[in-house]
């Protein structure tokens, strides 16, 4: 079994970025390790960005970074970090997973940063392990590799696998590094340069839409997680109340005050909204995504769905992708 690594001992980073990659995500990497060396005052980092070809690769936001580099050229990494972003089934290729086992083969050390684990699952370098993923693309994911243990983690360390969520995860994951190598002092004056209240740390869950926002109330919350996490078996909402000693009543009353819906409209929309994130972004079938979702029924799940997105289970399958912010799309889900 592989050992994981030593993080004091941790110097370079390789970056490979693939189509529609999320350039926050690398570069919030990038800039971690720039300012560690910059309160150094030496180079204690140092990273390269690679592509396949060489060539730079546009990410999301239609940018490209220059010094890209050929991955058969790069010079072996103590980490190399498989950039990924949008559309990810269409940024993986034949010789991108050939790639990756061969440099497993080596044992060379793979990380990962937003959608990048689903290259690594793909190429099936992350069965038996914990892998973090950005929470958008985490329910389908889930469904398609049964063999990989997605966790809702900003970011993981298992063993020879460093994945991370998106967005700006990647600092704290560096950051995480940094503190290993040079001291928690470092580590705060990291944060203070990129003027952050805080760095978060492994173990610590990803920003959730709406049932991870707090709200003011534990109770809310726990009642939320527990819809979320029971989309494929709803519960009644009386156990729900009962599982954060409230009464049913009391539940409803603090739904309504915090969210604008009941407790029921709320578990809906949630088993709605993952229905529709399986249809987009998983082969499975539509039967296959309605039972998932906790649906006793195809016609229960096709009402249920036409009722709130207008247009039949069948009809997502061939709409084309929204160009829509994550975040926003999930709160238009949930919106009443």
């Amino acid at each position: 079994m592989p050992a994981p690594p030593d993080l004091s001992a941790l110097r370079s980073f390789a970056f490979l970025t693939l189509p529609n990659y999320s350039m926050v995500a690398a570069m919030s990497a990038i800039e971690a390790c720039r300012i560690a060396n910059y309160l150094a005052g030496e180079t204690v980092y140092e990273w390269q960005v690679v592509s396949l070809s060489g060539a730079p690769v546009e990410a999301s936001n239609g940018l490209s970074l220059a010094r890209t580099v050929a991955l058969a050229d790069a010079a072996r990494a103590d980490i190399l970090f498989v950039c990924g972003g949008l559309d990810i089934r269409h940024a993986i290729d034949k010789r991108l997973l050939e790639e990756l086992r061969r440099l497993a083969r080596r044992g060379q050390t793979l990380g990962a940063l937003c959608t990048g684990s689903f290259a690594l699952a793909q190429a099936g370098l992350l069965d038996g392990r914990r892998c973090a993923i950005h929470w958008e693309n985490l329910t389908a994911i889930a469904e398609e590799f049964p063999d990989v243990h997605f966790v809702e983690d900003i970011f993981v360390i298992d063993r020879d696998r460093v994945t991370c969520t998106g967005g700006t995860a990647p600092m704290d994951l560096m950051a995480a590094l940094v503190e290993a190598r040079l001291g928690r002092s470092v580590k705060n004056k990291l944060a203070r340069q990129f003027i952050l209240e805080r760095l978060r740390g492994q173990g610590e869950s990803q920003q959730q839409p709406l049932s991870r926002q707090g709200q003011g109330h534990p109770a809310l919350d726990l009642a939320a997680d527990l819809m979320r996490k029971t989309v494929d078996a709803p519960m009644s909402v009386t156990a729900i109340a009962a599982r954060a000693s409230l009464s049913s009543r009391q539940l409803e009353r603090l739904f309504r005050q915090h969210t604008g819906v009941g407790p029921a409209e709320y578990y809906l929309s949630l088993r709605l909204a993952h229905a529709r994130d399986l249809l987009r972004q998983s082969e499975l079938s539509i039967t296959a995504v309605g039972i998932a979702c906790g649906f006793v029924s195809p016609a229960h799940f096709s009402a249920a769905y036409r009722r709130r997105y207008g247009h039949t289970p069948r009809s997502e399958r061939l709409r084309p992708a929204a160009p829509a912010a994550a975040t926003q799309a999930i709160l238009e889900d949930l919106r009443p």
